[in-house]
């Protein structure tokens, strides 16, 4: 018969993590006895907690004896708001690389490069090999011409002065006219073998709840799939919609 075990818990772990949490609801502070008794912990217990958790730097005592976060705290979150990202949109990409069929890419422009943050792939459904880094071509993929067509005139022709159009295979656009004619078409971005033979892909903007775009949703595919991919691109659009929204909520 299967039996469903229970996770084996730290009890010790946990009544800090409550300590924490209570402290974080107090803005000015709360003392060693308030946050006992809020927390229905023993008050020699909390002492011990309080003070194990000051010596590694999560929480410090004021002169008046109130409890309250300490730097530590904001270290991990500055580090872990990456995680927390990836957290939330890693499960849209998987979903939408599935329904596809193709590899899934999030993209953001920002300190002047465009950046990968996530990609969802598996053997079946492979990533491109990154052979070029993508803000030094942005020209010839999906997810970079869909970025530099977001930008005002002035951004894109100081990036494109910067980054030159070099071409990468047969079909890239290395000429400044026709990429910016490229830029300008409506509906998806698209990458015909440009980045690399064999692969095709395909991009939309994200944006947030003010409409501002925040990063680039694209896939990647067989080139004789490209067109199927594009008569799907509600799908690819929907999915932008729920990056954009979990990219607020970050």
């Amino acid at each position: 018969m299967n039996e469903t075990r229970r996770p084996t818990l730290i009890a010790s772990v946990q009544r800090a993590l409550h300590l924490l949490e209570c402290i974080s609801e107090h803005p000015s502070g709360a003392p060693a006895k308030q946050l006992a008794r809020e927390t229905t912990l023993p008050l020699a217990t909390a002492y011990h907690l309080l003070r194990t958790l000051a010596h590694e730097g999560y929480i410090v005592k004021l002169p008046d004896g109130a409890w309250v976060m300490g730097e530590r705290v904001g270290e991990l979150h500055g580090k872990g708001h990456g995680q927390v990202v990836l957290s939330r949109v890693r499960p849209i990409l998987d979903a939408l690389r599935k329904t596809l069929g193709a590899a899934a890419y999030l993209a953001v422009h920002e300190e002047d490069r465009i950046r990968l943050i996530d990609i969802a792939d598996s053997p079946r459904t492979p990533r491109v090999d990154e052979w070029v880094r993508f803000d030094e071509s942005a020209h010839a993929t999906a997810i970079g011409k869909c970025l530099l067509g977001q930008l005002d005139d002035e951004h894109r022709r100081d990036y494109l002065a910067r980054h030159p159009l070099v071409s990468l295979t047969r079909n890239t656009i290395t000429e400044r006219a026709r990429l910016e004619h490229a830029l300008t078409l409506d509906g998806l971005s698209v990458d015909r073998e440009e980045y690399a033979l064999g692969t095709g892909c395909a991009a939309v903007p994200v944006t947030d709840a003010q409409g501002v775009v925040v990063g680039a949703l694209g896939v990647s595919c067989r080139p004789q799939r490209l067109g199927r991919v594009a008569a799907d691109a509600a799908v690819l659009r929907s999915a932008a919609a729920q990056v954009g929204r979990a990219l607020t909520l970050a």
